[in-house]
């Protein structure tokens, strides 16, 4: 008797989400960073992994005048078990950057529910000179995830762009901002 009130105690300790399986599936990868045959997919339960390898935005030194903006969206689907939704845990890209003096640059998420108007929107700038790695991240706090309606299977967008401006840098010299793979996480809870 004592044994099973210790364990009825310590499971309201263990939060409702981990026991729940979910299973990612990237649906779709589209955009003029990610045309077709130029992103390698996976996925395992609930975490998913794109490489790219077309994922830039470039401006100056003869580039072409539609270069400096560059998208990809991922469609994803994730199915959890009856009962259960699904948010957006956490994403992150990773790249490199060479931006010359007065140049800037900008990687923007855009996360929202397919048929849903609530679009959440990330920013991260990045200025000049640089020449090195870069990484970003997207982790909303508890109160701030966004979470699918219960009992309605809505695939999530994530849509990341990339944007160079060549500011006051030297427009005969090239600047970029390259998008090499990112990572997400769903999260899951009890509707």
């Amino acid at each position: 008797m004592l044994i099973t009130a210790a364990m009825l105690a310590l499971s309201t300790l263990v939060p409702a989400d981990i026991a729940a399986p979910a299973q990612v599936e990237v649906v779709t990868a589209n955009g003029s960073g990610c045309r077709a045959g130029t992103t390698d997919i996976s996925t395992s339960g609930r975490t998913f992994t794109i490489n790219y390898r077309a994922f830039l935005a470039q401006a100056g030194g003869g580039a072409g005048p539609v270069e400096f903006r560059k998208n990809c969206q991922l469609n994803l689907r994730v199915s959890v078990p009856a009962g259960y939704t699904y948010a957006l845990a956490r994403t992150s890209y990773r790249g490199f950057a060479h931006l010359e003096a007065g140049a800037n640059a900008l990687h923007r998420l855009n996360i929202y529910f397919q048929g849903m108007p609530q679009t959440t929107s990330v920013s991260f700038p990045f200025n000049g000179p640089r020449s090195d790695d870069w990484q970003t991240t997207y982790r909303p706090d508890v109160a701030s995830i966004v979470w699918a309606p219960c009992g309605e299977a809505r695939n999530l967008n994530v849509n990341a762009e990339l944007r160079v401006n060549l500011g006051t840098s030297d427009r005969s010299r090239r600047s970029f901002m390259l998008a090499e793979s990112s990572r997400g996480v769903v999260r899951t809870k009890r509707c």
